[in-house]
């Protein structure tokens, strides 16, 4: 296994819709792998590949504490939402950045597995709102698209700022 480079906004690869997988082979394996690798090496709770560069439809998650319940999602469609959560979402192509964003409180999902099988979940809560997240990314759209105008001129002079800071350190 490898950790991958994350992409880091305001890189436009960010931007790009990614296309469905098609071929369910050793490599998207070791792909879905590398990417648990480094979600876990980020400290992150989700990652969708277009944020490692690769514009499939997959995503990882795991939000146990013990990184010990793994979640992955490939070609990934929202059957469902039900209710509404405001939840403070962070990004590890956003590092140091969170925000509140409104998102659905449960949702069920149809993808398919690392195999090529269907499956059908329900996600509720904070995993409710990683899975969105990082389908948004899937999208090629990112949380701070969800802000005020103003709000997300802030968040991002702040990153701005932490960057530089981090690159005179």
């Amino acid at each position: 296994m490898s950790v991958l480079t994350i992409l880091e906004f305001p890189d436009p690869r960010l931007r790009t819709k990614a296309e469905p997988v098609r071929v369910f082979d050793a490599e998207l394996k070791q792909f879905v792998a590398d990417m648990f690798e480094t979600m876990y090496d980020a400290n992150g709770v989700g990652l969708a590949a277009t944020q490692v560069n690769v514009h499939q439809q997959v995503l990882v998650a795991d939000m146990s504490d013990e990184r010990n319940q793994p979640i992955v999602l490939i070609n990934a469609q929202i059957l469902e939402k039900d209710g509404a959560q405001v939840y403070q979402e962070g990004c590890l192509s956003f590092p140091g950045i969170y925000a509140d964003v409104t998102r659905a409180l449960k949702v069920k999902v149809k993808a398919n597995d690392v195999d090529g099988s269907e499956v059908v979940r329900e996600f509720e809560g904070p995993l409710a709102v990683c899975i969105q997240h990082e389908m948004d990314h899937l999208a090629g759209k990112v949380f701070v698209d969800y802000l005020s105008p103003l709000k997300r001129s802030m968040l991002l002079k702040r990153m701005e700022k932490q960057r530089k800071q981090a690159a005179s350190a």
